[in-house]
């Protein structure tokens, strides 16, 4: 039998010159695949569309692009603004505009009566009633913020159709804003005040932590449409109780504010059905107002928590009635405009108490939702 031996197509001995190539020899290009260069004829068409031989040379200006990306841009209209987290605590218990900016403290009396009823008796002394007051007192905290605009600045924003003045000035509202809305919910402690939030009031009743459910578990993402509806109606049943029935959450305006990281489960349905718990709420308590916060999520040790309070309370009292006030003596205040002689400066100033628990009796608190 013969053997069969491998064709050997090209040698190249060691020292050997780099091959060069002419340019009246490139149409043999097949042949280079004897020394291992393989060139499909597709290859080389593309390649030949792609380049010009006669165009391969080094370049004498700067290297770019055929086309400038300016040429090359298509500009959507107007801008997207970067947004911060809703601000809710005028959507929980609104806002009272009372005093002035300059003032120190907002103060509100709370009245007792003393005294009861005694057995009659002709010739027992008169049984003599009375009065207590106290003074609920909060410290006004005030804020600033403004902002300076130069000619160049104005004038090279307005190019890009930014009045960079406008802009500011917005920013500074915005700033004020989110900073009451904090104080609102924490309070604002410098060592000596007496500004409290909607999470920290002296006056706040104690946690209470929502029963287990079948799970074992009392967060309402592991709970069905009949706990979650069995932690409201507790919730609603202590209201009731503790107040001696000044309050009935069937009859009276009330709000239950839940954390944003729960308020999905309200949607939960019914097994059998499509009521949610939401709907279950409309029909149950149709005066009562649901409403979400971020700063109730994880607000208690890491644990989210839910408030159930009354709006107003009809006790006879000489005030207005609130079970919650958010005191804010300046929500937005102008100080002044300074005129430079490159830039104008304008300053701003917001003063607020913070909050107020004026009946600790109409609200609960609940923990581990």
């Amino acid at each position: 039998m013969t053997k069969q031996l491998s064709t050997v197509h090209s040698f190249v001995a060691p020292g050997a010159r780099p091959m060069q190539m002419t340019q009246d020899q490139v149409e043999q290009f097949a042949a280079l695949s004897r020394i291992g260069i393989n060139l499909s004829p597709a290859v080389v068409s593309q390649a030949a569309q792609a380049y010009a031989m006669d165009d391969q040379q080094g370049l004498v200006g700067t290297a770019s692009i055929a086309t400038p990306v300016q040429f090359l841009q298509t500009w959507l209209p107007g801008f997207v603004r970067i947004q911060t987290a809703a601000r809710k605590i005028d959507n929980l218990i609104g806002m009272t505009t009372v005093g002035a900016w300059e003032d120190e403290e907002v103060v509100q009396g709370v009245l007792e009566p003393v005294g009861n009823a005694v057995p009659y008796g002709d010739t027992t002394n008169v049984s003599l009633a009375s009065w207590n007051v106290n003074f609920e007192r909060r410290t006004v905290v005030r804020f600033e913020k403004g902002f300076e605009v130069f000619k160049l600045e104005a004038a090279r924003a307005a190019r890009m159709r930014v009045d960079s003045a406008g802009e500011k000035r917005n920013s500074v509202g915005l700033s004020l804003e989110v900073q009451r809305n904090t104080v609102g919910f924490f309070g604002y402690n410098n060592g000596a005040n007496r500004t409290y939030g909607y999470l920290n009031d002296p006056n706040l009743p104690s946690y209470i932590t929502v029963a287990a459910g079948a799970s074992s578990s009392t967060l309402w993402a592991n709970k069905t449409f009949t706990e979650i509806c069995a932690d409201i109606n507790t919730a609603a049943a202590k209201l009731q109780t503790q107040s001696g029935d000044l309050i009935n959450p069937g009859t009276t305006p009330t709000t239950l504010s839940v954390a944003t990281a729960i308020y999905q489960s309200l949607a939960r349905p019914a097994v059998y059905g499509n009521q949610s718990v939401l709907g279950w709420i409309r029909d149950t308590y149709p005066l009562m107002r649901v409403e979400s916060a971020p700063q109730l999520t994880a607000a208690n040790g890491g644990a989210n928590v839910f408030y159930l309070s009354a709006d107003t309370v009809d006790d006879g009292s000489s005030d207005n009635g609130r079970v919650f006030d958010q005191l804010v003596p300046a929500k937005f205040m102008a100080l002044g405009i300074q005129q430079m002689p490159k830039s104008v400066v304008e300053d701003f100033a917001m003063a607020t108490a913070g909050t107020l628990l004026k009946r600790p009796f109409a609200t609960v608190r609940y923990t581990g939702a």
